[in-house]
């Protein structure tokens, strides 16, 4: 066996000495070492001279080892195998805890918050390291013993009055993270009451001012003891020239005196209180007229229509351009007058104008803040020129009218009653108008009161007033023009009454009448009547 593990060491240990250089020390190489070390340094002259002395040591473990228990060679290469595998890059230690704030300060103690960090590592997170510095301190101390997760930890034993620097570390298999660490010391006192500003409704949303106007802006707040109240734009503090900032207990008040467009902007407002803080911002808009429009131009002109076209204007005065105003003025006049409001493009057809005479034409932009001062002048005249039309009459073609009499709705007969009026309705066409007659068994009807005669729109009517029995018979009307007559019949039948004298007597069909003196009722062919 020792004669079979002497070639490999003069051969092996040259090319594997440099796999196993980087390869730190692992929980294989102390034990054999020192057992394997004695016994084998004899019989390997070689391996002193080898300049890396770990390099040589893990060789004869590795051969030493088997030859004592097993006499083989086979099972040593297996076990080096895993030592390649701890090659791989290590994992990188967590990033920083974000957002990390104070939620709450006593007398003795600080209550932090923070969320957890956005790169947290293969292994994952083990929990998270508190540490406070007093000011003027570079000596940092763990607040807790063991990492813990949960985003929100309290550091208890605290003085009153003591200012203190508080960071936060993520801790995880792979390393510690870079601290998250308060901008400001903390002043170990009671806070009777957060830092909390109370933002007005309508400042929640775009303040919007004219040019030259005072803009006063009073904010409230609230917080105990009382706080340390900045005002900034875009992270930079305000120019004291320009605004002007007056602070209380309970609110901040913002004023300019005129405001100019260079105010513009976001402006923060932060409350603050050892450490515990509230943030709001306030968008101001200060806008002014727009400029003209640009480019204005006479597209084309046909018949009584005009068409035009424009750019929006160079400088909107800080606010979206609403529409634009079209105005004309003819020649004659000089004056102008609105054609077109709030047109939403830059294009536009002007019509109903005047034939025979000559327009020009303004546009006016408009914003929040109204109509620009000057308007864009279009510099060509449009004239709108007479067109001769010759207008011919259509021809109709001539048509008879002529029709001799004809009736389109015959006299129906009827029945009716003794003293009760009566009428009888035809309808005749004709034309020339044809004259009606009415005649009563074939006898004409003349200038008799009892009978009212009417035609209207070829409607033709014979009222018979109160008729008797002798007014019934055959009636007849006849229409006649002088391209022929025509006429049409019916029958009235007028029946008479009979007078009952009996008190409470029945008449007719279950039907009964009392008076209290002398009824009378009259009977016709089953109707009763009363009278």
């Amino acid at each position: 066996m020792t004669g079979k593990s002497k070639p490999p060491p003069a051969t092996d240990p040259a090319p594997a000495a440099p796999e196993k250089e980087p390869v730190p020390n692992t929980k294989e190489e102390p034990a054999p070492a020192p057992a394997a070390e004695d016994p084998l340094a004899p019989e390997h002259p070689p391996a002193p001279e080898q300049p890396p002395a770990p390099a040589d040591e893990p060789v004869p473990t590795a051969e030493a080892a088997p030859a004592s228990e097993e006499g083989s060679s086979a099972p040593p290469a297996e076990p080096q195998a895993p030592a390649s595998e701890p090659e791989k890059p290590k994992a990188e230690p967590p990033s920083s805890p974000l957002a990390l704030a104070v939620e709450e300060v006593s007398e003795n103690s600080v209550t932090l918050t923070w969320r957890a960090p956005e790169q947290t590592g293969r292994p994952g997170l083990d929990g998270y390291v508190v540490e406070t510095c007093k000011d003027g301190s570079t000596d940092w101390t763990a607040a807790n013993q063991e990492p813990f997760l949960s985003t929100r930890y309290t550091i208890q034993g605290l003085s009153s009055g003591d200012k203190v620097h508080v960071r936060v570390k993520a801790v995880s298999a792979s390393g510690v993270s870079v601290p998250a660490t308060l901008e400001q010391p903390v002043l170990i006192r009671e806070i009777l009451q957060l830092p909390k500003i109370r933002m007005p409704r309508h400042l929640r949303q775009m303040y919007v001012r004219r040019v030259g106007d005072a803009v006063n802006i009073m904010i409230p707040f609230q917080g105990k003891p009382r706080p340390e109240v900045t005002w900034t734009k875009g992270g930079q503090p305000l120019d004291s020239s320009r605004v002007n900032i007056r602070t209380t207990d309970k609110d901040t008040v913002f004023f300019i005196r005129e405001a100019q467009r260079q105010d513009s902007g976001t402006y923060e407002l932060a409350v603050r209180i050892n450490g515990a803080e509230d943030k709001a911002t306030l968008d101001i808009r200060v806008i002014e007229p727009p400029g003209p429009p640009q480019n204005l131009k006479l597209v084309d002109v046909w018949g009584f229509n005009v068409a035009l076209e424009w750019t929006p204007p160079a400088d909107n005065g800080n606010s979206d351009i609403k529409g634009y105003t079209v105005q004309k003025s003819d020649k004659k006049s000089g004056k102008w007058f609105t054609a077109l409001e709030r047109c939403s493009r830059t294009s536009c057809t002007i019509s109903d104008l005047i034939i025979g005479n000559s327009y020009s034409f303004r546009v006016f932009a408009e914003n929040a803040c109204g109509l620009s001062e000057s308007a864009a002048l279009a510099p060509a005249v449009a004239h709108i020129e007479k067109t001769k039309t010759s207008y011919q009459p259509e021809k109709i073609p001539q048509r008879d009218m002529m029709e001799p009499p004809k009736f389109t709705q015959p006299l129906p007969d009827r029945t009716t009653t003794r003293g009760y009026s009566t009428h009888l309705f035809c309808c005749v066409r004709g034309f020339p108008q044809p004259k009606i007659i009415w005649m009563k068994n074939q006898m004409e009807i003349r200038e008799d009161p009892k009978y009212i005669a009417m035609t209207e729109n070829g409607v033709c009517s014979l009222e018979i007033r109160k008729p008797s029995p002798f007014d019934g018979g055959i009636y007849t009307c006849k229409a006649v023009n002088p391209l022929g007559e025509a006429s049409v019949d019916c029958r009235l039948d007028v029946k008479g009454m009979v007078n009952l004298h009996s008190h409470g007597q029945k008449v007719g069909e279950g039907t009964r009448k009392r008076r209290a003196k002398g009824p009378e009722v009259l009977v016709e062919a089953g109707t009763v009547t009363c009278s």
